[in-house]
């Protein structure tokens, strides 16, 4: 399974990585114009990375309809994925700023390649992120397997019990079913944020900060549900939440029974409380 192998550098200064996104600048970077989709570069050629098959907790998220400011899921968790993020890239010291915004860091930069076939729909080239130099050539397509999956900073973040497994249907079988057994490994060992998780139990909403500072859930309801939250001028009642979803339209492949089917059919709502009725790791979402 080949996908474009990519060498350049990670500056982090005035950038603001998490743990699963992180700005890379290609030495070639006219080599985005061979992936799917466009690419947004910055008037340095740097690029958004979206590190494919993992979801770090949010260190600053806008909801859709303002009003509720920039929000952050429990930072204990979210700041960790990102410093993993950066240690595995090669980074030994990061000075963060206002809006989380790295202010300096040791070394400036540091090289790495990316392996990737395609953008998404904000203009990140979706991609499998490595530090220092790989096994291929830049500019050419690389054989992608599980083997050389556990070398990327997406397995070892997920690995670490430091991101949520989220799956879109272009990503390989292999290498989805090797990030699922990741994952149940490190809720097996308790890892991380894995002890705290309560997107399978249900997490009772009682005010916006359980969501920001108190429940660990996977970041994609956090998304969804500030989202709806701002979209009813911030009440905390879920009794539209359900209908919300269903409008949102995120179709998804329920891995347990091939059905492919809406977000809010794996979802219930029992007045405050929200449950996901499938690990995250059985769930595909197709992509918009």
């Amino acid at each position: 399974m080949p996908l474009l192998h990519i060498d350049g550098v990670f500056p982090v200064v005035d950038a603001a990585p998490d743990g699963d996104s992180v700005r890379f600048y290609p030495k070639k970077p006219d080599l985005l114009n061979r992936i799917e989709g466009k690419v947004r570069l910055n008037h340095a050629g740097g690029v958004q990375l979206r590190l494919d098959g993992i979801d770090a907790l949010e260190t600053h998220f806008q909801p859709q309809g303002g009003g509720l400011g920039n929000l952050h899921q429990p930072l204990r968790f979210a700041h960790a994925a990102s410093a993993e993020l950066l240690k595995i890239l090669g980074f030994t010291a990061i000075t963060r700023g206002p809006r989380e915004i790295v202010s300096a860091s040791t070394p400036l930069e540091t090289k790495g390649f990316i392996l990737t076939r395609f953008a998404d729909t904000y203009g990140r080239a979706v991609a499998f992120t490595f530090p220092g130099a790989g096994p291929g050539r830049d500019g050419t397509d690389q054989k992608f397997d599980v083997a050389l999956l556990k070398h990327s900073a997406n397995y070892r973040v997920l690995d670490a019990g430091l991101a949520y497994p989220t799956f879109y249907s272009k990503l390989y079988v292999d290498i989805r079913d090797a990030l699922a057994a990741s994952t149940a490994s490190a809720r097996k060992r308790k890892r991380a944020l894995w002890p705290l998780d309560r997107t399978n139990l249900g997490v009772r909403v009682s005010s916006l900060a359980t969501l920001t500072d108190e429940a660990v859930l996977m970041p994609k309801l956090f998304r969804r549900l500030v989202d709806y939250l701002a979209h009813n001028d911030g009440s905390v009642s879920l009794t539209g939440f359900l209908k919300y979803l269903e409008a949102r339209a995120d179709r998804v492949i329920n891995l347990r029974n091939g059905q492919v089917t809406g977000l809010d059919n794996l979802i219930t709502v029992k007045g405050q409380t929200m449950t996901l009725t499938v690990p995250p790791e059985q769930i595909v979402f197709i992509e918009k």
